[in-house]
């Protein structure tokens, strides 16, 4: 069984990366530069807007983040893309946590809107993942919100975030 915290550091992250967290053959979360948090802030089961879960999350950002010199030539952004990522990351680690078996893949989403941008000027993304619904029959499915805000101001909005957790026996 999974120790359930509350919250998790840096290193309790790169550990899930490493795949010790959840054990052999579960949930990861992707290792850096792909990892878009630096820690997860509060994490519970039975919180959020739905009473099923949230997770909360913050990324530190400074100005030589590997993404800025390279998307959009002489106008540096995040690609909104990561932010997405960052929410499906999240969701995954939800449902490791919950000690649900298998490996974690994003399968889709629906509308996805974004209103700002996370440039070099911006000093902290935080991430809220609201649990909707969870699936725990044969096919482990998580559903869920999710918001990123730049500096506490939300910049991007996805609903229907969809993670499932896929066993390889």
């Amino acid at each position: 069984m999974v120790e359930q915290k509350s919250s998790y550091t840096y290193e309790d992250l790169l550990s899930c990366a490493r795949g010790e967290m959840f054990g052999a053959g579960n949930a990861q979360l992707p290792a850096p530069p792909m990892l878009m948090f630096d820690r997860i802030t509060d994490i519970m089961e039975a919180g959020g807007k739905y009473c099923k879960g949230l997770i909360r999350a913050e990324l530190v950002i400074t100005p030589d983040f590997w993404f800025f010199p390279c998307h959009f030539l002489g106008d540096p952004v995040m690609p909104g893309c990561l932010g997405l990522d960052a929410l499906w990351q999240l969701t995954g680690f939800f449902l490791g946590w919950l000690g649900l078996p298998g490996r974690g893949r994003a399968i889709s989403t629906g509308e996805v809107k974004f209103n700002g941008m996370v440039t070099p000027k911006t000093k902290l993304l935080q991430y809220g993942v609201d649990l909707r619904r969870i699936m725990r029959g044969r096919l482990i499915l998580g559903i869920a919100e999710g918001w990123m805000k730049a500096d506490n101001e939300i910049i991007s909005q996805a609903n229907d975030l969809r993670v499932g957790l896929f066993r390889t026996d």
